[in-house]
């Protein structure tokens, strides 16, 4: 069984259009804001992992070519779990947040202490994957379903939680979410396309979207569209919340993604740009209501379930 399984993807240019629905978020709040962490470090392509190319993007892009292992990749790689996934999980820990992790399940293999820790400290495993790897490459779906499979049963045996959430690196394919759906996941992220969750209608039904972004993304230092200083990344978070609370103020409670790496945002530098995100949070009180992902989902599901035909 290969091609289109059941999500025919037909492109939706209007979404809510001028009828958006209430959140509904817990103590009237304003804004929702999900903080996601991506734990892939040790799921990326390299070379020493049976990958046939490494990854390109550390501090600096590779000057190495494919077919040569990459030390100095697989040790930007290597910080994200030695020393920059302590400072992460402390602060958030400080400024009592709970978030959700993106788990890769090769990540997990390696690391397993990591992943329970993670958990452990009351944060969410989402499922990233089995690698660090686009899902729209997936050319059939018995391959892509053997792969969610394998990361979810990884990821639930070493933390003792199944991942009910996914997010793919950048893009799923079109048996995506028909996969997701079969293995009853709340919830897919792979969208980009609005500031609330909403449906997808799928083969089984529909599936609940949290979409997720990229503006907000800690990524950016690394590749073409840096944020530089961490003061300049802070500016744009804390832009994004004031203008999304004033919406909300309005009558139009909206929800905010930020995306976070181990191996970027755990460098102290760029850290001290989400302690003062989190200092301004805390001065913004019951307005902005900080959730992981999941129950983001099952808020949504309760408060704006899916209409059924009739």
């Amino acid at each position: 069984m290969t091609g289109e399984v059941g999500d025919k993807r037909e492109r939706d240019f209007l979404g809510y259009g001028m009828n958006r629905p209430d959140p509904k978020w817990p103590n009237d709040a304003k804004l929702a804001l999900s903080f996601v962490v991506n734990l892939e470090e040790g799921a990326e392509d390299s070379f020493e992992d049976g990958q046939p190319v490494n990854d390109k993007l550390g501090e600096f892009q590779s000057i190495l070519p494919d077919g040569q292992r990459d030390l100095a990749i697989e040790q930007f790689h290597e910080y994200g779990l030695r020393a920059g996934v302590w400072r992460i999980l402390d602060l958030f820990d400080r400024y009592e947040r709970k978030v959700t992790f993106y788990m890769c399940g090769r990540a997990v293999e390696r690391t397993p202490q990591v992943a329970a820790e993670i958990v452990a400290r009351g944060h969410e495993p989402a499922l990233h994957g089995y690698r660090w790897y686009c899902h729209a490459r997936f050319e059939d779906y018995e391959t892509e379903k053997r792969e969610i499979e394998k990361a979810t049963e990884i990821i639930e045996n070493v933390t003792g939680e199944r991942p009910r959430g996914f997010y793919s690196m950048w893009a799923p394919s079109l048996n995506t979410r028909t996969i997701l759906q079969e293995m009853d996941f709340v919830y897919d992220s792979n969208e980009y396309n609005d500031d609330l969750p909403y449906y997808r209608a799928v083969r089984g039904g529909p599936m609940l979207v949290v979409p997720y972004s990229l503006d907000t993304n800690d990524f950016k230092f690394i590749v073409g569209d840096p944020f530089g200083a961490p003061s300049a990344f802070l500016e744009y978070l804390k832009r994004s919340v004031e203008v999304l609370i004033e919406e909300g103020e309005r009558g139009g409670p909206k929800l905010l993604n930020i995306g976070l790496h181990l191996r970027i945002v755990g460098r102290p530098g760029r850290l001290w740009a989400i302690q003062q995100l989190l200092e301004y949070l805390k001065s913004l009180g019951d307005d902005v209501w900080v959730a992981r992902r999941i129950d983001i989902a099952r808020h949504w599901l309760s408060t704006n379930p899916p209409v059924q035909d009739t």
